[in-house]
């Protein structure tokens, strides 16, 4: 993203500002099927809260020695390849003030699990068919495929599998922001008008929540 798109708004700027006291350095972790989106979001909402933005698989890739060794892994031993995605979680885990935009698989098994409890856990939930398309335009090949319609009609049976699989662990995530939810609430038309800085803006609006309820439950828990 430019320099000009990674510009908060005064809107988002402000919420941001009245949260990163009460967040005390704690990290986001933004799970839930790769894309464009989810990438975008973390990039926003580190540089709204201040924050360091870390993406999972590109440390994958970068220990790896790039995309393709990191696909061949992958592709090779899938087991060695998650828990090498285990690995960079861990360390991340450890760290503060960070926006990590986790792997697929991040909020898969108890290990896993676990490392996103040192942080604040968000769903980002967005149709594989949105995902599909973003995909396809971003060159990534579906070899059995004959034409675009064919294509197309691929990456959403995959990405649908991909998620039946993994959309009970993305489930146990801290909070759920749906990009069809806020295109609904803001009034668009087409999904793909709601842009990373309105699902920051939501983002925000639900570690409020959550912080605030904490704060109950601190206050409850306090002795006359």
């Amino acid at each position: 993203m430019s320099a000009v798109e990674l510009e908060p708004s005064l809107e988002l700027k402000a919420k941001a500002g009245e949260l990163v006291d009460s967040l005390k350095g704690t990290s986001l972790f933004l799970v839930g099927m790769n894309g464009p989106m989810k990438t975008k979001l973390g990039m926003v909402l580190a540089d709204a809260l201040g924050y360091c933005y870390f993406d999972c698989d590109n440390l994958v890739e970068e220990a790896a020695g790039g995309a393709g060794p990191a696909r061949d892994f992958r592709e090779r031993d899938e087991k060695g390849f998650r828990e090498s995605e285990t690995e960079v979680l861990r360390q991340l885990s450890s760290m503060a003030r960070l926006v990590v935009c986790a792997g697929d698989g991040a909020s898969q098994g108890v290990t896993n699990l676990s490392y996103l409890r040192y942080g604040i856990s968000v769903w980002v939930d967005v149709p594989v068919d949105i995902i599909a398309d973003e995909k396809l335009k971003d060159g990534v090949q579906f070899p059995n495929a004959q034409d675009p319609l064919d294509a197309f009609d691929e990456a959403v049976t995959e990405l649908a599998r991909q998620y039946e699989k993994m959309k009970g662990g993305y489930a146990t995530a801290d909070a759920t922001v749906s990009l069809l939810k806020v295109a609904t609430k803001l009034g668009y038309v087409e999904v793909g008008d709601v842009t990373p800085e309105d699902m920051a803006l939501e983002v925000l609006r639900e570690i409020e929540k959550l912080t605030r309820m904490k704060k109950m439950m601190e206050d409850a828990a306090r002795p006359f």
